[in-house]
């Protein structure tokens, strides 16, 4: 199972750390973006290939210290056709150099529409006996917001190719409080509710004891993460929040069982832009990158026991 793939790693590296690609024009070091600007011009097409060369690097830096990777959608969607292409060659790109790659997306329909959606990111499709992946990501995020409509169809995907899904428990957000922490007559919570929903989809354990369904709770509640984690054993967990959003080491240390396992911790901004404080403009992103990630790397190894 997919989660397997992404445990041993953790396990391997002795680094439950997941490095986000979620590139902007200021993320980038300027000798890049201004390069590809001078060959292409002011266009999408020149910030596509600013983001593939800067994601590639940061690939390089931290494939041999970090298990995953986890591109957010819409960084590469705002930047339309070209954008998108960026991700598709980013995704193979990190898969080649074999990270787990996780698409953030967090999609939401129903039916064969959401079908479509987890064929995109983690299937395939077929066309006169060939066989095609769009993207080919280990793992996908989805909204459960809309029930298990939602939900069985990409549980149902994810068996037929041994992949699996994150799905929005918790969020890391301050205003999640507004919704998710609504509680019904039983006493539960709304995002109680939704752990319990996703757990009960079922299916095998792994050989950890982890179903092929995750779920997304942010470091930012530490005591909703941890009662959580006693909550949904089976249950492996992807947890932003980390470092920028103000989560501490101690508080994603609470995402993981008593063996050390069953999370994956998030930074994004925090390794993308730490050439920022340098002052080299840039000229070693990739070292700022990997000592932050090492830096990343060390302090959780200490608050889980790794």
């Amino acid at each position: 199972m997919a989660f397997d793939v992404l445990q041993d790693k953790i396990l391997k590296m002795r680094n439950p750390t997941v490095f986000g690609l979620d590139p902007k024009p200021e993320y980038v070091p300027p000798f890049i973006l201004e390069h590809h600007i001078s060959e292409i011009g002011p266009t999408p097409e020149a910030a596509a290939a600013a983001y593939y060369e800067f994601n590639c690097g940061l690939v390089d830096a931290l494939c041999d210290i970090a298990p995953a990777v986890k591109p957010q959608s819409a960084y590469y969607e705002v930047l339309g056709s070209a954008g998108v292409r960026c991700l598709e060659k980013t995704a193979l790109y990190a898969s080649d150099k074999e990270l787990y790659t996780i698409a953030d997306v967090k999609r939401g329909d129903i039916g064969t529409t959401a079908e479509a959606y987890s064929t995109a990111y983690l299937g395939y499709i077929e066309l006169d006996g060939v066989k095609t992946a769009p993207f080919g990501f280990d793992a996908v995020t989805v909204n459960a917001y809309l029930g298990t409509d939602g939900l069985k169809p990409f549980y149902e995907t994810c068996r037929k190719f041994d992949k699996a899904f994150f799905a929005l428990v918790k969020t890391s957000n301050p205003s999640s409080r507004e919704l998710q922490d609504r509680r019904f007559q039983d006493g539960r919570t709304l995002y109680e509710t939704v752990g319990d929903l996703i757990k009960g989809l079922g299916g095998e354990l792994d050989s950890y004891g982890y179903l092929r369904v995750g779920a997304v709770v942010g470091a930012t509640y530490p005591e909703e993460l941890s009662a959580l984690r006693k909550r949904l054993k089976e249950v492996f967990f992807l947890v932003p929040g980390y470092g920028a959003q103000g989560g501490s080491a101690k508080d994603a240390a609470c995402a993981f069982d008593e063996r050390g396992t069953g999370a994956v911790i998030n930074s994004s901004r925090a390794i993308m832009c730490a050439w920022k404080k340098t002052g080299n403009d840039g000229a070693d992103y990739m070292e700022a990158a990997r000592a932050e990630a090492v830096r990343m790397r060390d302090e959780l190894r200490e608050a889980v026991g790794l």
